[in-house]
């Protein structure tokens, strides 16, 4: 049976990802502090024998007498509403966090998987994003310490790569959505739905032409575990290259909700990328992965977890 360790695990991706391991078989470790993860998004995992919770924060050293085969970093706050209320708490995540798992890795002989984000690209130039895009960071801007963070542990994570043999992986997730959002999250699907279900005009910020590509959240750990059992250690694109304008977006919520769209605008927020779309060659040639999950059918799983959150 192999053994793995997920940080963040009792957060929106790290819980489905926990689900996936168990599925294939794995015994798995689930460490998160609940800064932004919620301990019932792992409630029913608990009774399962081969998982173990463990609440803590990665930004201190892990004691544990077992070792791991294989290492999940997606331990940070990751929502726009964060970036203002924690940014130091955040760049101290992707920094010391990341530090400390690096070397859990290095004196277990693990592979380490870091959940980096398309936000290393910043506001791109470049359109579709590919890996060898080196991006457009504000580094001193509001979302500078995720960005920057995230760019950050890749580097860091290519160094213990280099100078220690560390067997690292390094996936760069686009936009994902699913059960399991923070109502609160400030992104785009979790506004949309709380405001539809609540009778509320949509905000669109700017004009509402910017894009975004959503993949949903089965979809997106199928791809990291994918990318975990191959040999890649550079960067890979995991995302939905469906490419859709937040209006759209707007319009299937609220389709999805059978309610009338209507919207309120706001200012484009600082650095708001315009455009956000992966190139996933590299993934559907060297992984042989792409996601299945159409944005009907995610919306509509999606609309049912709101709705029995709003029920609570």
């Amino acid at each position: 049976m192999k053994t793995a360790l997920v940080a963040g695990g009792a957060g929106f991706i790290g819980s489905f990802l926990c689900e996936l391991l168990l599925e294939k078989g794995y015994k798995v470790f689930a460490i998160d502090n609940l800064v932004t993860g919620k301990r019932e998004n792992i409630e029913d995992l608990l009774k399962n024998r081969n998982f173990n919770w463990i609440e803590h924060d990665i930004t201190a050293p892990l004691h544990m007498n077992v070792s791991c085969d294989e290492i999940y970093n997606l331990a940070s706050p990751a929502s726009p509403v964060d970036f203002e209320k924690m940014p130091d708490f955040i760049l101290k995540t992707s920094a010391v966090g990341h530090l400390n798992l690096l070397n859990w890795a290095k004196i277990h002989s693990a592979k380490i998987l870091l959940a980096s984000t398309s936000e290393v690209y910043g506001d791109p130039l470049e359109h579709p994003q590919n890996e060898s895009y080196y991006g457009n960071v504000n580094c001193v801007g509001i979302r500078g310490c995720y960005d920057e963070g995230k760019r950050f542990a890749e580097a860091l994570s290519m160094a213990y790569k280099r100078r220690y043999g560390v067997n690292i992986r390094i996936a760069r997730i686009f936009n994902t959505y699913g059960p399991r959002m923070r109502p609160e999250d400030g992104r785009v699907i979790p506004n949309f739905f709380t405001q539809s279900l609540n009778g509320q005009p949509l905000t669109i910020y700017g004009d509402g032409k910017q894009t975004r590509s959503l993949c949903y959240v089965t979809d997106l750990v199928q791809g990291l575990f994918s990318l975990m059992q191959s040999e890649i250690e550079t960067p890979t694109n995991v995302g939905n290259p469906d490419e859709y304008t937040i209006l759209d977006i707007g319009k299937n919520v609220s389709l999805a909700c059978g309610v009338e769209f209507r919207t309120k605008s706001f200012p484009l927020p600082e650095n708001d990328p315009k455009q956000r779309r992966p190139d996933i060659s590299k993934a559907q040639r060297e992984l042989e992965w792409q996601p299945k999950v159409s944005l009907r059918e995610g919306l509509a799983s999606t609309l049912e977890f709101f709705k029995r959150s709003q029920n609570k």
